[in-house]
């Protein structure tokens, strides 16, 4: 072994597996590593991350808790293996379309994966992605700055900025209790203050606290709009073609 070698950080097993491909086909009590997957988030997604154990697993499944070792090795490679396969594939930009118009339809796929999936919300926490699933959003998102003159490391800020504005936004819509429209605009009106919160007052009178009943992402693109606003001071106008679909 080279020095380079031990010094390399060691790819956990739930990585090495994923970028391996699909699981053998072989059957362990009619289980595979895919049915497992799937199950577990469906489980997720119905009762929340907390719900999922190896032993309702499991039982889900109608199989023992021990069967479900021969596949996964643990709950926390469980959790990769399904941030991995939730998300689905990621949104293909068109063929004529702006950097502006790809990123958007990024961000509002990725707005929809969160919104099927809300315990990603807390898994997706625990690091930065390295498996194939999360990856290829990454990766789509990143293709669609491919034609702007911006540097790598600024394409990367850009979506970077543009994940973090849609998963804080999500988390808020998913996470927060709900509201009234009618109610809290109006509630806010009786212990608002003028003359201490001023702008408050200002954005109350203009009634932006007062959800659009025809579009409930209303909110959403008008902030995702102005932050696509700031990437775009610059880029410049004769460069902001999306890449072609691949």
């Amino acid at each position: 072994m080279t020095s380079d070698e031990a010094d390399e950080t060691p790819i956990p097993r739930a990585l090495e597996l994923l970028w391996q491909g699909p699981s053998p086909a072989r059957r362990t009590g009619g289980l595979t590593r895919e049915r497992i997957v799937a199950a577990a988030i469906d489980l997720a997604d119905a009762d929340g991350l907390g719900a999922l154990s190896m032993a309702r697993l499991a039982e889900r499944l109608g199989c023992g808790t021990m069967s479900l070792y021969r596949h996964v090795a643990n709950k926390d490679e469980l959790v990769v293996f399904m941030l991995s396969e939730a998300p689905a594939p990621p949104p293909a930009p068109s063929d004529d379309g702006s950097w502006r118009d790809a990123l958007s339809t990024w961000a509002v796929g990725l707005w929809g994966v969160y919104h099927r999936h809300p315990w990603i919300l807390q898994a997706a926490s625990s690091g930065p992605p390295a498996d194939p699933g999360q990856l290829a959003w990454l990766d789509a998102g990143l293709a669609t700055m491919a034609g702007t003159p911006l540097s790598e490391r600024d394409k990367l800020a850009a979506v970077m900025a543009v994940l973090h504005f849609v998963r804080g936004s999500a988390a808020l819509a998913i996470e927060a209790p709900p509201i009234d429209s009618r109610s809290y605009p109006e509630l806010l009106s009786r212990l608002v203050e003028p003359t201490r919160f001023p702008a408050l007052t200002a954005a109350l009178a203009a009634g932006v606290f007062t959800d659009d009943a025809d579009d409930p992402l209303a909110g959403f693109r008008s902030g995702l709009a102005q932050l696509l606003d700031g990437i775009g001071v610059r880029i410049p106008r004769d460069a902001r073609k999306a890449p072609r679909a691949r």
